[in-house]
């Protein structure tokens, strides 16, 4: 079962209807260009050491891009939230920082779009219907009760990877295909339509503490994104 710190609350998912995608991956999309993490000698992060994300899974590049684009962003909701598409999906590749208590408050699961790959994602997209996840930097926004119960309302930031994200309907959501029964059934996650689904277990306490402002970074070693994001690359005073 995905764990969480003290601050979020135990939800019992019994009796939750067993549900997962079964469609293939799309052989039309286009090919993937990735290239490893860059993994620079970083200098040591208190904070990285302090939140476990080590131990978490999550490497220390990883983390470093997503405080400079929070920083860069100028965004200054304590919520900073990284989901890892670098990982498999059975991995618990979701982590939910509060920044201000200096605490890891949800680490999970957390599904990608069933055209972007099968067991770890390759292919991204800012494309209406085209199924895949889309990289980069966005804000949250409000919530709304739709299809999949409580969810959360997105804006993509980086033009050319998420910024038709709104019209593609790709929010925050619970989904009984993000568990554990479906990892060992399937051998990884349920695939979702491009949205960032949460298991439905924590899906309300991860779409409260982060919404209305707060940052979320999806990260994959996409060659073209990390050359290209403004967000990485650029200093703030010249945004």
């Amino acid at each position: 079962m995905p764990t969480y710190t003290k601050f979020g609350v135990l939800l019992v998912a019994a009796g939750l209807a067993y549900a997962c995608s079964s469609a293939p991956a799309s052989t039309t999309d286009q090919q993937p260009h990735l290239t490893a993490a860059a993994a620079p000698a970083l200098p040591d992060n208190p904070l990285y050491n302090e939140l476990g994300l080590k131990e978490a899974g999550l490497a220390q590049t990883i983390f470093e891009y997503a405080v400079t684009g929070r920083r860069n962003l100028g965004n200054r909701h304590p919520m900073l939230t990284i989901a890892d598409m670098s990982q498999p999906s059975t991995q618990k590749r979701l982590y939910v920082i509060d920044l201000k208590a200096r605490k890891l408050l949800f680490n999970t699961y957390v599904a990608h779009g069933r055209n972007s790959g099968g067991l770890v994602p390759e292919r991204f997209s800012n494309t209406p219907s085209s199924w895949q996840t889309s990289l980069g930097f966005y804000r949250t926004l409000g919530t709304y009760m739709g299809k999949h119960g409580l969810s959360l309302q997105l804006k993509g930031l980086e033009k050319g990877f998420n910024t038709n994200v709104q019209d593609r309907n790709i929010v925050l959501h619970g989904a009984n295909y993000v568990c554990e029964d479906t990892v060992r059934l399937k051998g990884r996650l349920g695939w979702s339509e491009g949205c960032p689904a949460v298991p439905y277990a924590l899906s309300k306490p991860i779409i409260l503490a982060v919404k209305d402002g707060s940052c979320l970074f999806v990260y994959a070693p996409n060659e073209d994104y990390l050359k290209k994001s403004v967000y990485l690359n650029v200093a703030k005073d010249t945004l």
